[in-house]
């Protein structure tokens, strides 16, 4: 007999999340159009200083960045989203030759790269849509003959969603990529990496005051209900964000607020009052650990940028 979740990743991913004896639902299901659109707000709220942080180092470095990559790059880009700090470091290279996007969303995938050809008529772009976390067919991004950078761009905190596993598995996945052409053509990583810093900056960033992030978090559970035929009850679940002191992390989790049963594909599973649903990881890093983490996977780090208050930094790793 075939497993009814065989053609359904979702279901199979959920199911199994919540068997668990701590439940828990992968982050990527987080990212539907609602949820996206969700994301880009609280980008903006005063609590979150990610993306702001992130595109100060952009206003304040791009030259230097710049000059790390080199001419005639090759830039893949993965989880290209909008697109709006590559359109900013593609127009700050000097002859950028190519460009890869890879992004799971088919419409935000093919509406960036409509964008950038407009924007930058001359370069290469081939979109590639895929789940960036699991391994990518390198021919997919096998487009550039005449590059003399391959430069995987990886912008924002997302390496952080990763457990410390899957960011070292990523990091050597990474290095692969880039160090495919080596010598002839070099290689780099420019990445974010979320800084560890003060409670009081860090736990309002993922519970702002507006409850935007608390919406985008019950929308995973909406979206179950949708997409899946569940029963969640949205009012008896609330957001909560947590600081996980031993694994360096902020956690996002939905907590019941009373006992309650939710049948999903035939399955009814119990939550008790207080229990909760862990949704979200959002590693916070040292310099120096991520470094050494980065180091196992075959990466040196060249050179590195943070915002004026430190809390965030950009780094251009190459290949050792």
């Amino acid at each position: 007999m075939t497993d009814h979740t065989d053609n359904n990743p979702f279901l199979h991913d959920v199911l199994t999340g919540l068997a668990q004896p701590l439940p828990e639902i992968s982050s990527k299901y987080l990212y539907d159009e609602l949820g996206s659109m969700l994301f880009e707000a609280i980008c903006v709220t005063p609590e979150y200083y990610v993306t702001r942080a992130d595109l100060e180092i952009l206003d304040n470095h791009l030259p230097e960045i710049s000059r790390c990559i080199g001419t005639h790059a090759h830039v893949i880009e993965f989880g290209s989203g909008a697109g709006i700090k590559t359109s900013r470091l593609l127009d700050s290279l000097e002859h950028p030759t190519a460009y890869s996007p890879i992004e799971i969303s088919a419409a935000v995938l093919e509406a960036s790269a409509e964008h950038l050809r407009h924007q930058f008529p001359q370069l290469r772009i081939q979109p590639v849509q895929a789940d960036y976390t699991h391994p990518i067919s390198h021919s997919n991004l096998d487009i550039c003959q005449d590059c003399q950078t391959r430069v995987v761009y990886f912008p924002g905190s997302t390496i952080g969603n990763f457990t410390l596993d899957q960011a070292q598995h990523f990091l050597q996945r990474i290095q692969k990529i880039i160090s495919k052409f080596l010598p002839e053509v070099n290689g780099g990583l420019l990445i974010g990496i979320d800084l560890l810093k003060p409670l009081d900056v860090l736990i309002p960033a993922y519970a702002d005051t507006a409850g935007v992030t608390a919406a985008f978090n019950r929308n995973l559970l909406a979206r179950i209900n949708r997409e899946l035929g569940s029963d969640f009850d949205l009012d008896q679940w609330a957001h909560e964000a947590r600081f996980n002191a031993e694994q360096q992390r902020v956690e996002m989790h939905l907590v019941s607020s009373c006992l309650q049963t939710v049948t999903l594909a035939g399955q009814q599973f119990e939550f008790s009052q207080g229990t909760s649903i862990h949704t979200e990881n959002s590693h916070k890093y040292t310099l120096q650990g991520f470094s050494a983490m980065a180091a196992k996977a075959g990466l040196k780090l060249q050179q590195h940028w943070t915002d004026s208050n430190g809390w965030f930094a950009t780094c251009y790793f190459v290949p050792e």
